[in-house]
């Protein structure tokens, strides 16, 4: 009998690690939860499996940093978007190796798990950054 991890943003950092974007997928609805919960925000269900999901998808806003907390200053200015997977689901993260003047709404970009892991004493979890297709 094998036994599921858990539904925690400490599993699904663990999955990012691993170079897999994993979401919680409700076994009442079929709702998918990125990052997972313990609880469905559609049906108040608990039971949950694992699913992997695509790393691909379009910006759907971003802004430029350029005044950063001391932990990112050495990357000012940079970019942070919003990008919309292809399954509909919304994820916020860093934009890496596309010029500022390149950036536009709906420009296909895919994750990069390891382009923003290297070296930063914070945060302590695996990181991601999207970078364009």
């Amino acid at each position: 009998m094998s036994t599921q991890a858990p539904f925690t943003i400490e599993q699904f950092y663990k999955y990012l690690a691993e170079g897999k974007l994993m979401a919680g997928k409700c076994l009442k609805c079929g709702k998918i939860h990125l990052p997972p919960r313990p609880l469905c925000d559609n049906c108040y269900g608990q039971d949950f499996e694992w699913t992997e999901v695509s790393g691909k998808g379009k910006l759907l806003t971003y802004t430029i940093i350029h005044v950063a907390p001391p932990q990112f200053q050495t990357l000012a200015p940079y970019a942070v978007g919003i990008v919309q997977l292809e399954n509909g689901l919304k994820i916020p993260g860093m934009i890496s190796g596309v010029q500022q003047e390149q950036l536009k709404v709906g420009l296909e970009l895919t994750i990069d798990f390891a382009a923003c892991s290297a070296g930063q004493a914070w945060p302590q979890w695996q990181r991601y950054c999207f970078r364009q297709t």
